[in-house]
């Protein structure tokens, strides 16, 4: 069958659109990468020869110059999809870390730790303590007026997260909290409480150390 003869819903890109990518074959997903066919092959059919020369080479074994002797694929997409590959497998390995201490806190911030300014930062994480994301909710001299539990709480309702860790750092290099840090963490654990997304901890960072709020018996 030519790829003119397939109804528009049958094609990969419109399947894609209307179903989504779980719906689509292994080639039909790669047709899409392809974008084209040559003379004599449609797209859907030149798909179906890459992909059994990936299983016969092996996943993790193929390349570029395995896919480049396939008649009509050329170099450039077989480049294409040996580096597709790799990528899928480096994607597939990455794990979200996990945030069980303070010290896994600190190792987030390398990029606020020693600023100039005072950074608010909220962890958002799932039942496992793996981060979901890490947003910044604040920059500036740390009070209640910039630091609303709605800002640090909002996000984690839309990502659905069971925790939430919250840290800021002192440009002075000094651990000890001040009067707002005690009244703004008292604000966000006591509205964690209302919504059911528990204030694991708030956490102090300089360049060199950190300080959880945890051992000052704050949470």
């Amino acid at each position: 069958m030519k790829i003119k003869d397939l109804s528009r819903v049958d094609l990969p890109r419109e399947k894609l659109e209307k179903y989504g990518h779980s719906k689509l074959a292994d080639y039909e997903l790669l047709a899409i990468l392809l974008g084209s066919g040559i003379k004599g092959t449609n797209v859907l059919e030149l798909s179906q020869k890459v992909l059994r020369c990936v299983k016969d080479a092996g996943v993790n074994k193929i390349k570029q110059e395995d896919l480049s002797s396939i008649r009509g694929l050329g170099r450039t997409k077989a480049a294409q999809i040996v580096a597709l590959i790799e990528l899928g497998s480096r994607l597939s390995n990455t794990e979200s870390p996990e945030i069980l201490s303070a010290l896994d806190v600190w190792k987030q911030c390398s990029d606020i730790k020693d600023s100039k300014r005072e950074h608010f930062v909220a962890f958002y994480l799932d039942t496992q303590n793996r981060l979901i994301d890490r947003q910044i909710i604040s920059i500036g001299t740390l009070n209640a007026s910039l630091v609303h539990p709605r800002e640090v709480f909002e996000p984690a309702l839309t990502l659905h997260a069971a925790s939430v860790v919250v840290a800021h750092n002192h440009p002075s290099g000094a651990l000890v909290p001040s009067e707002d840090d005690l009244r703004v963490t008292k604000r966000l654990k006591e509205a964690g409480i209302l919504l059911g997304v528990r204030l694991l901890d708030h956490v102090i960072v300089t360049a060199k150390q950190q300080e959880s709020f945890e051992n000052i018996n704050m949470l």
